[in-house]
């Protein structure tokens, strides 16, 4: 488990600093949060589409990341998707969306 945590630092670094900001403007306008699956999902249908392939484009490095951490650290991909959901959940601001177990899109 920590080398899993450990690598997750890898994923702030995929995202350029454009990337990780309009994720931070999708975040705080409520178009976009967090699914217990570690990735990105629109809470707005109605989002730009610039905000929905943003969603797109995170959740492909998202994915191939959270392949490649499972390979190296002998585990299955969900183990890592759920370790990455804790960790961005406990970091996420006040005020942005995740999604809860039930499928319901809660404001933290």
């Amino acid at each position: 488990m920590r080398r899993i945590l450990a690598a997750l630092s890898l994923l702030a670094l995929l995202a350029g600093p454009a990337i990780a900001a309009d994720l931070a403007s999708a975040r705080a306008a409520g178009q976009v949060g967090e699914r217990p699956d570690g990735l990105l999902a629109l809470v707005d249908p109605n989002a730009p589409a610039d905000v929905k392939a943003l969603v797109g484009t995170i959740n492909a490095q998202r994915e191939a990341e959270y392949r490649s951490i499972a390979a190296r650290n002998g585990t299955s991909v969900d183990a890592v998707r759920a370790v990455v959901f804790q960790r961005v959940l406990s970091q996420l601001p006040p005020g942005t969306f995740y999604m809860d177990a039930s499928g319901r899109w809660v404001r933290k």
